[in-house]
């Protein structure tokens, strides 16, 4: 196979049930365009036969390239192995394995990129999910963009056709606590969004836990916001001015009415206020901490197991 144009980038957990329905229509694509593409399969440790079925299709057709990552390391990380090892001389197609993503929309992405946008993110407009989760994102997407630092698209993910360039500064960044769409929007050059409507998943469960939700939005905020750390300096002005107005109250009181403030239930309630301040402050810090301890390791981000590209073994 020649040098591919576009990769499409697929990272996959325990997507035996849709991977069939995956394969024949990333097929149907490439059989209908003009470019030459590759198609990069990660495996994120499944423990079903989805490593199987990717192995067996990346030895049948050489236009797929199988990695296999050592064990499940998360969306995340997954996507960085799948991002690192696509070879498209253009561009990058960044899906899900799950086909909320449409394949069928690179013609579409790819035209906006020709006349001259480096990254073309998808836009939710609408969502198949249950209510809960379509709320949380809602509001996830907007909070972040009001704190951020960086200019965030809202109702996006990481479904982006991305340039070469843009690629290539991704594939310098070392971060291991991983935003992969608030690094994309980071790195700047031309960007522009595509509005779609999201599909349901074609077949199976999430294989996002509310856990790891909140994981990915702990990354989102603590890694592209300074407002968490401004928030606490913020609330410790303004329990230190409490205090100092519950003081003059006690001495005002005490010089010209005779009288002191007493009672348990009171002291009791600024002890829990201001332990329960010094806690939040101490979390807060601890976040920012974790993630310098983790990136300060340098570990590997990801350990590839074996990949196959052209049929061959690596």
């Amino acid at each position: 196979m020649k040098t591919p144009q576009i990769s499409i980038v697929a990272p996959l957990y325990n997507e035996s049930e849709t991977f069939p329905l995956l394969v024949q229509r990333i097929n149907a694509l490439m059989d209908a365009s003009p470019l030459s593409i590759e198609v990069v399969l990660i495996d994120d440790g499944s423990r079903d036969d989805t490593a199987l079925k990717i192995r067996q299709v990346a030895l049948m057709d050489e236009r797929y390239h199988g990695v296999f990552l050592s064990r499940n390391h998360g969306h995340q990380l997954a996507l960085t192995a799948g991002i690192s090892a696509a070879r498209g001389t253009e561009a990058l197609f960044v899906i899900d394995g799950d086909l909320q993503d449409p394949p069928e929309l690179l013609p579409e992405f790819y035209k906006l990129l020709k006349e001259g946008n480096d990254v073309v993110y998808a836009v939710r407009k609408k969502r198949k999910e249950g209510f809960v989760k379509r709320m949380g994102y809602y509001w996830f997407y907007r909070i972040l963009r009001s704190i951020s630092y960086v200019d965030i698209p809202l109702d996006s993910g990481d479904f982006a056709l991305i340039s070469r360039r843009v690629v290539d500064v991704l594939n310098k960044m070392p971060e291991e606590s991983r935003y992969l769409r608030g690094m994309r929007s980071w790195i700047g050059f031309k960007q522009i969004g595509y509005e779609y409507e999201r599909d349901a998943r074609a077949a199976g469960e999430s294989k996002y836990s509310f856990k790891q939700l909140f994981r990915l939005a702990y990354n989102g905020i603590f890694n592209f916001s300074e407002f968490p750390i401004k928030f606490m300096s913020r609330v410790g002005m303004a329990a230190i001015v409490i205090s100092l107005i519950y003081f003059a109250t006690v001495v005002l009181k005490k010089l010209f009415f005779a009288h002191v403030i007493e009672g348990f239930a009171a002291l009791l309630f600024v002890i829990i206020l201001f332990s329960g301040v010094q806690l939040l402050a101490l979390g807060i810090i601890g976040e920012y901490v974790l993630r310098i301890f983790f990136q300060s390791k340098n570990r590997p981000l990801f350990i590839i197991k074996e990949e196959i590209v052209n049929r061959e073994y690596i």
